[in-house]
């Protein structure tokens, strides 16, 4: 039986466990990538660690998320980022280079290489035939130290993808389809490989375009083979000596298979609140669009904006419609300029921003309040636009494009004449000014690592009690995304690195009482629905609750990585055997976990007793074998220093 391409590269990068669904796995990991909303605590914990040089083949720091400097915070965690890069051995991406994702797709992916990065939308990787994957801060670090990281051995599904896209249909709406009949849900512990008759048509941007929101599947990641549409980008890149073949073998096995005909795509849009609430843009109708924002690590390629300044070449934005650009690195943005289309785009109105995420962490751009903002992002969680009230919609940037100019949304087949042919260039600009090189290990010594006033040290925990007790101080729903656990934007980003002032926001989109009630109670449990934690890597949404008290996280079910968070951070990640439990606990009720040291550590029965109304029920701990030895240790960083001991 042949191997797919997933298992291919897991096979060569194996160190610990075995290639069967569900078995936890330790990986070699080739690269790492961080950015600066979660890269100074990656950095904090890597210093903690004692290593000094990091052993990855390349790991690289990115400033792409806080650029908005309002104050000193960010200018701060900048300049201590950048001398930890140059002490540790980490490439350094300035301010104004670009998003972590496209500019790493451009510079320093490699086809069958293994990356991680503390930003979700890593998987982006597996545009150019990576094992891309998002992970928390502390299992980078992890990496950046020459440590395995581990998930569990995910299952394999195919996504034959055949014939030809239709004129203005594009690969955001593959992937918008893809979650319309897949789910937030549908990719959770599986590996999404796309093949079929269709790839020699696609490119990497696109490719990229479709792995990077394979995230919002729920998905360990997506990635696509790596071919001659491959080998062509990465010689446009001047980087043809890192291509190499890689395709899934003929008679590889998958656990599912979905096929797509492209060809009976048509313009689709995600409506608030979630990627995967998706109809055609025919459905939605013409209602008024008060903003459109081009840009975000999905669709802020050369490809894409020099479709969006072809459809507004000659043109004027509509006097109602607010529209932003946002190129996704400095090559994009230079080879606009030299080229002509950023006069296009300047001529007809549209605000250009600085090469960098904006608008879709929450960094400026927040539409006015009740308005309907079309953006080519991946996520429309409630509140992430910065504006409570927003109706935010996920599109193509053609579909962008042609709202922006009508002032609704608009299907660009019915709104634009003949769809421009637009190919990428055989040779890229390639200026790499903008990245710093590490100092030469003889050298690294004399580096002083810069701290500013901001930078906080991260909480710490001690090992698990022999049972816990406290209330279930918040009770929350399905599809609890890290937006609500810890939300981002322009008032709260700058101060990633300050976790005791990051707690005053903790779920304050869902219960801005929450971190008062921790307070006066000293520890708690949340309990949830579904899907717990989907959205951002950002292992912020574990270290705040970990900082406020928060023992036990007890849910129906938990999205991936926030589920490897929590244990890192030594917080009890705990499913309902029986879902139908949840409904039998309240707020605030009093529970207890009795000997629950000893159940983890023998694998033994886990009840939860609710001392207000006199129940028990059982409980799953979600937790690998590794997990539990974490666990009982107080996280990660403690039982590193174990193993180490």
């Amino acid at each position: 039986m042949g191997l797919t391409l997933a298992q291919k590269i897991i096979q060569a990068h194996l160190l610990s466990g075995e290639m069967t669904v569900g078995c936890d796995i330790g990986l070699r990991i080739d690269q790492t990538l961080t950015q600066d909303a979660t890269g100074t605590m990656a950095y904090l914990e890597l210093e903690a660690m004692n290593v000094p040089r990091v052993k990855t083949e390349r790991s690289v720091a990115y400033i792409d998320h806080n650029t908005l400097q309002s104050g000193f915070e960010n200018a701060d965690d900048h300049r201590y980022i950048q001398s930890v890069a140059k002490k540790y051995g980490i490439y350094f991406s300035r301010p104004g280079n670009g998003i972590c994702h496209q500019v790493h797709l451009e510079r320093f992916g490699i086809p069958g290489k293994t990356l991680i990065g503390s930003d979700s939308h890593t998987p982006s990787g597996g545009g150019i035939g990576m094992l891309a994957m998002g992970a928390g801060g502390m299992d980078v670090a992890v990496a950046m130290g020459g440590g395995p990281y581990y998930i569990t051995m995910p299952k394999m599904v195919r996504i034959n993808l055949h014939g030809r896209l239709p004129a203005w249909v594009s690969a955001k709406d593959i992937i918008l389809e893809v979650l319309r009949r897949l789910s937030v849900k549908g990719g959770v512990g599986k590996i999404i490989e796309y093949g079929g008759d269709a790839l020699p048509y696609l490119t990497v941007p696109e490719r990229a375009t479709i792995t990077n929101m394979g995230t919002e599947l729920g998905a360990t990641t997506s990635i696509f083979p790596s071919d001659g549409v491959t080998r062509e980008f990465l010689r446009a890149q001047g980087r043809e000596q890192d291509w190499t073949e890689l395709l899934p073998d003929e008679d590889a096995v998958y656990d599912e298979v979905l096929d797509l005909d492209l060809a009976a795509l048509t313009p689709l849009a995600a409506c608030p609140h979630s990627p995967d609430a998706v109809k055609s843009v025919e459905e939605i109708g013409e209602i008024k669009v008060d903003q459109v924002c081009i840009g975000s690590c999905t669709n802020s390629s050369y490809l894409d904006l020099m479709r969006v300044a072809a459809i507004l070449k000659g043109k004027t934005v509509h006097p109602t419609v607010s529209l932003s650009i946002a190129p996704g690195s400095k090559q994009v943005y230079n080879m606009l300029a030299q080229n002509g289309a950023l006069a296009d785009l300047i001529g007809a109105g549209a605000r250009i921003l600085e090469c960098a995420c904006g608008p879709c962490i929450g960094m400026g751009q927040s539409p006015n309040s009740g308005g309907v903002s079309l953006r080519t992002f991946n996520r429309n969680f409630e509140g992430r636009s910065g504006t409570a009230d927003a109706q935010v919609y996920l599109v193509s940037p053609e579909t962008a494009a042609a709202s922006a100019l009508t002032g609704v949304f608009s299907n660009p087949r019915k709104v634009l004449g003949e769809m421009p042919e637009i190919r990428l260039p055989d040779h890229f600009l390639i200026n790499d000014n903008m990245i710093l090189p590490p100092a030469p290990e003889s050298e690294a010594a004399g580096v002083e690592i810069l701290r500013g006033p901001n930078i906080k040290p991260f909480p710490t925990t001690g090992p698990l009690e022999e049972t816990l007790s406290a209330k279930a101080v918040l009770k929350v729903g399905d599809n609890i995304t890290t937006d609500h656990i810890m939300p981002a934007g322009a008032k709260i980003l700058p101060y990633r690195s300050n976790i005791p002032y990051l707690s005053k926001f903790c779920f304050s989109v869902c219960d801005p009482t929450f971190p008062e009630r921790c307070q006066q109670e000293g520890r708690a449990f949340v309990i949830g629905g579904q899907n717990y934690g989907q959205g951002s890597s950002r292992e912020h949404a574990a270290l705040v609750p970990l900082y406020l008290g928060v023992k036990a996280v007890i849910v129906k079910s938990f999205a991936r990585i926030h589920c490897a968070n929590l244990a890192n951070a030594g917080i009890l990640p705990l499913v309902f055997r029986n879902e139908a439990d949840y409904e039998s606990i309240d707020q605030m009720d009093e529970l207890e976990l009795p000997g629950i040291r000893e159940a983890i550590r023998t694998h033994g029965k886990v009840i939860l007793k609710n001392r207000t109304k006199g129940t028990e029920i059982e409980l799953e701990p979600v937790l690998t074998d590794r997990q539990r030895e974490m666990v009982l240790a107080g996280g990660l960083l403690n039982y590193t220093r174990e193993q180490g001991r």
